[in-house]
């Protein structure tokens, strides 16, 4: 028996690994190289590319945007990725971008987070466990360093 819901209206890549208990709400978009756990939610209207993989029991909430090309000029398509941990509660308008040659290629985050509307991971962050992201802030790294606004940790 499988638990697997998808929305008629979204567009699943056929090389995707979506978890055969995870549900889809209408309106997404699940790229090629994308992996879903079990758990996993996407309410609506999420977009998923890249080399991504989201651990189990994440919930997604409309208009989240993950494993978009990085914000970096100096990115030229070399080979990246992005990790989320399970547990996760990402909100509306969140966006999380993949690594950079130039930091390491990876971002991450942990278990059990809980990234608030409009939150911006950028390119290159590691995020750990348990860690709340307020709205409208943003994870930033660069010059060796990791640099947080508006972060609280719980």
């Amino acid at each position: 028996m499988t638990d697997k819901m998808i929305h008629k209206s979204s567009i699943i890549h056929s090389k995707a690994k979506v978890s055969s208990k995870a549900k889809i709400g209408p309106f997404c978009y699940i790229g090629e190289n994308v992996s879903l756990d079990e758990g996993i939610e996407l309410i609506s209207n999420v977009h998923i590319e890249g080399n991504t993989k989201i651990g189990k029991n994440t919930k997604i909430f409309p208009f989240a945007s993950i494993g978009t090309q990085p914000q970096d000029l100096k990115f030229k398509g070399e080979k990246n990725n992005l990790v989320i941990g399970q547990n996760n509660i990402i909100r509306e308008y969140v966006t999380i971008n993949p690594g950079t040659e130039g930091g390491g290629g990876s971002t991450k985050i942990g278990d059990n987070c809980l990234l608030m509307i409009s939150s911006h991971i950028a390119h290159d962050c590691i995020v750990g466990n348990n860690v709340e992201c307020h709205w409208f802030s943003y994870l930033e790294s660069g010059d060796g360093l990791l640099r947080v606004k508006f972060l609280v940790q719980y």
